[in-house]
């Protein structure tokens, strides 16, 4: 949330608060891990972001025209939906390929987490997880710009 542009209608806090509804949901989660745990609440924040952005592209929601708050009658930057869905298939190519190097993009760039954190939680050595992050990017990349 903190690369997102200003005038997002989804707060930090409403994105942590839906994905937890959507984490535990009727009935109660068996976590065998904290990693268990960090991985799941990445890839429920990973997918509400790509539910908003797909909904907010779509013709029957206005997508593609730019939004404007009546109270404040001030024109907001739209946020770049397109972007999000494309890195979106391409991290969902790179779990194809390499499911590690993807559940470490989704911690770093869906929860936050830093790469001695990361490291701690899948178990790994941090200088790995600091080599697979500059391979994913990499790769994240290369299947942004096959896909255009």
């Amino acid at each position: 949330m903190a690369n997102e542009q200003p005038g997002q209608t989804l707060q930090p806090t409403a994105l942590v608060h839906e994905a937890w509804l959507r984490l535990v949901g009727e009935g109660d989660p068996q976590w065998q891990n904290r990693a268990h745990f960090f991985c799941a609440a990445a890839e429920a924040m990973r997918r509400i972001l790509i539910d908003k952005a797909r909904r907010k592209k779509a013709t029957r929601h206005g997508g593609g025209q730019v939004h404007v708050e009546l109270e404040a009658a001030t024109l907001e930057a739209p946020a770049d939906d397109e972007k999000i869905l494309q890195v979106n298939d391409a991290l969902e190519a790179l779990a194809l390929e390499d499911p590690e190097k993807a559940e470490i993009v989704k911690l770093r760039f869906f929860v936050g987490l830093g790469h001695e954190e990361i490291a701690t939680l899948l178990g790994v050595n941090e200088k790995t997880v600091r080599r697979h992050w500059e391979l994913a990017k990499v790769r994240l990349f290369q299947n942004i710009k096959a896909a255009q």
